[in-house]
């Protein structure tokens, strides 16, 4: 493969999963439904891996996935869930059954942002919104589900 080609390849693939511009010679119409069709299937991945924020949002969940995913590479379904999860409890706009979700993934797991998420071997307690859950030897309880307000 030329560097070239390669060059490319690579601006292309930046084009459709990081929001980067589309290259010239591009269509750029064409790239645009690829972008959206590959953040779609990549909402489908995260609301697999995080089903009740997902569930939380109803109708809206593609559209608020779709505008916090465009022109941020994949990090993974549970990681992308986690950060969009965090970016919605920083706004205010974190649904109850995503807190609930959230709280119980933050009491049995431990994720920096950046690297990859590891179970937690000490006892945790943990709020989200009014979600309140606590982890003790390697099991988590959600002692308080969050309400909607």
């Amino acid at each position: 493969m030329t560097g070239d080609l390669a060059a490319r390849q690579a601006a292309l693939v930046a084009a459709l999963v990081a929001g980067a511009e589309v290259p010239e010679g591009f269509d750029l119409r064409l790239v645009g439904v690829a972008r959206t069709a590959l953040l779609r299937k990549r909402a489908g991945e995260v609301a697999r891996h995080w089903p009740l924020l997902a569930a939380g949002l109803g109708s809206r969940w593609p559209q608020v996935f779709l505008d916090w995913a465009a022109g941020r590479p994949t990090g993974g379904g549970l990681r992308d869930g986690w950060d969009l999860a965090r970016t919605l409890r920083d706004q205010g706009a974190l649904p109850s059954l995503g807190a609930d979700e959230l709280a119980v993934r933050e009491a049995t797991t431990r994720y920096d942002g950046t690297g990859t998420p590891r179970p937690r071997r000490w006892p945790a307690l943990v709020r989200v919104g009014g979600a309140v859950a606590v982890q003790v030897a390697g099991r988590v309880r959600l002692l308080r589900p969050a309400r909607d307000n």
